[in-house]
């Protein structure tokens, strides 16, 4: 009996130490998975007057990498299955620093190109760091969808505070700002290099001999999942586009416009972490559900109806919320389903067409915008997502698995 209360707290440690280099490998990828998009927001104004781009077309920059993500999350995991989750990151590093590369070219058709490059990369890494944490941390996945959340969300957050420095101050240009994001990518890769030369392991879990998987596009779960996740994705990725358009037409300087769309990424730091590891304790998720949509309703209404000199107030608030939701989404994947296998086609299922529903966000949201030449109908349309976004998460909260 000693032997065996003796041997297994030196096992755990054992099974701990092993996974750090795995932890630092998942940290390093979250890193590049939001800072080559949230770092063109704050230079959109930059960007369309160098380019001669209407606001429509400006869209385009972050909408393109959301028609990648619904056009490769589908096939994910099956690329996964067959040649190892390890190996197929690390093409997706490889071409995130190619498209981050040729993005940077200053030029209208290298912009758009490089966009749809890093775009397809990140679709990849978007839906195997969920499985991943499934397959490998089992136990603990509250916990490690708050560090991979944190991560992403800080580095976002600072990439959208440095743009406007890195380029003007610097020197550096719209395409220099944008471009100096490939290192992160090249460090990540140089990390993960090892891990695929040493794995023979698949992305998921293989299917048991003699079960038969129900398809999840069948599943009223899957899909009220998938809304979630494309109306919070929409939120988000209307507001890193046009979050600082609509700061400066409220006086505030390109700068300042800028570093409030960090603040905005900076205060879903604590959330994001903090929210998966209570959502992973709680039977079911509406408490946390309903808060985030009285928050998103608050916020947006401090911008549509409030006093502006309380925006930094606002600006906090909205971002307390989407931290939230991106949180609850992620947190969804694991949750929701019982192995890894599901997660990862939960994952591609609701990343496919989560994002497609996303994609049309930043382009509506400046079409409208171009048509109205204000912001009161753009916010309008914020305020029915969020109605949309509370909906589906009542539904996704309820404790059953797809």
């Amino acid at each position: 009996m000693s032997v065996q209360s003796g041997t297994k707290p030196a096992m755990l440690k054992r099974s701990l130490s092993l996974s750090w280099p795995l932890i630092i490998g998942i940290i390093l990828i979250s890193l590049t998975m939001r800072s080559p998009l949230t770092s063109v927001g704050p230079l959109v104004g930059s960007i369309r007057e160098s380019l001669g781009l209407s606001n429509t077309v400006a869209g385009l920059l972050t909408t393109l990498p959301l028609l990648a993500f619904a056009f490769l999350s589908p096939f994910t995991p099956t690329l996964a299955r067959r040649f190892g989750m390890e190996r197929v990151l690390f093409c997706a590093l490889v071409l995130l620093m190619a498209g981050i590369a040729v993005r940077s070219l200053s030029a209208t058709i290298p912009l758009f190109a490089g966009t749809v490059l890093l775009g397809l990369s990140i679709a990849v890494c978007n839906v195997l760091i969920p499985s991943l944490v499934k397959r490998d941390f089992s136990d603990n996945v509250g916990l490690m969808t708050g560090i991979y959340a944190v991560s992403m969300n800080l580095c976002g957050a600072i990439a959208s505070g440095i743009s406007v420095p890195l380029a003007r101050n610097l020197g550096f240009g719209w395409n220099g700002a944008l471009g100096v994001w490939g290192i992160l990518a090249l460090i990540a890769a140089l990390f993960w290099f090892p891990r695929v030369r040493g794995s023979h392991t698949s992305a998921v879990v293989p299917t048991p001999g003699g079960v038969v998987r129900r398809s999840l596009w069948r599943s009223p779960l899957a899909w009220t999942i998938t809304l979630f996740m494309g109306m919070q994705s929409l939120l988000f990725y209307v507001l890193i586009t046009w979050l600082p358009e609509i700061m400066t037409s409220r006086g505030l300087s390109e700068d300042s416009a800028g570093w409030m769309l960090s603040l905005f990424q900076m205060a879903t730091l604590p959330v994001s972490f903090i929210v998966p590891i209570l959502a992973g304790r709680m039977r079911n998720q509406r408490l946390l559900v309903i808060i985030m949509a009285v928050l998103f309703f608050v916020s947006l209404g401090g911008f549509y109806f409030g006093d502006h000199a309380l925006i930094f107030l606002w600006t906090i608030l909205l971002g307390i919320a989407g931290g939230c939701a991106f949180s609850l989404a992620m947190i969804f994947l694991s949750l929701r389903t019982k192995d890894a296998y599901d997660a990862a086609s939960l994952s591609g299922m609701s990343q496919s067409v989560g994002y497609l529903l996303a994609a049309t966000g930043p382009i509506l949201f400046g079409f409208l915008h171009d048509v109205t030449a204000g912001w009161n109908l753009p916010l309008l349309l914020l305020f029915v997502v969020s109605a949309v976004l509370l909906l589906c998460g009542l539904g996704a909260s309820k404790n059953h698995t797809v």
